[in-house]
């Protein structure tokens, strides 16, 4: 069964994309490449506990077992050592990627408090989108009562497409709620 937002993307998204930029294959159709989501824990430096309720928020999030990244740099001004646990992330791909975007842009991004769209203006320029999210609350697989402490996340989406204009028609297509 492959992913409802895959099954869209070939079927709706690939044409209108086609007609608008005139590509002559269809390899040069933007598509999504993958989807890292990433926690930074600035705390847990301190508190090294902090580190396995972010560790399994953000595997019942991405539906996949999270890695630790660590300082490459010892900061002496905010007590840290190379080495030292920072930050837990994951990079989707496949049938989870469209997944996870899916459940992103249908649930948890209407569930933000004062939501309007995200900015149109997030884009790298190379084609590649970054959304910061203040607290993983917005995600339905988190259980309320089960968190410690709000965590905000960064998602960064990275396309095959060349510009900002191609990746932007590519995520409209796809269902990204763009602020007017």
């Amino acid at each position: 069964m492959a992913a409802r937002l895959k099954q869209h993307y070939q079927k709706a998204v690939v044409p209108a994309l086609t007609k608008e930029f005139g590509y002559k294959n269809i390899m040069a159709v933007p598509r999504l490449d993958k989807i890292s989501v990433n926690i930074g824990l600035g705390e847990a430096t301190q508190n090294a506990k902090l580190m396995d309720g972010a560790m399994n928020e953000l595997g019942q999030i991405a539906g996949q077992k999270p890695v630790i990244t660590k300082a490459k740099k010892s900061i002496a001004s905010f007590k840290l050592r190379q080495g030292m646990p920072i930050g837990v992330m994951v990079t989707l791909r496949g049938e989870r990627m469209y997944e996870f975007f899916d459940r992103l842009v249908s649930i948890a991004l209407p569930r933000v408090r004062d939501f309007r769209g995200v900015s149109p203006k997030a884009f790298d320029g190379r084609g590649n989108y970054t959304i910061g999210v203040r607290e993983q609350l917005i995600f339905p697989e988190i259980d309320f009562n089960k968190v410690d402490k709000l965590r905000g996340m960064n998602i960064s989406i990275v396309t095959t497409a060349r510009n900002d204009d191609q990746a932007r028609s590519l995520l409209k297509g796809l269902g990204m709620p763009f602020r007017q």
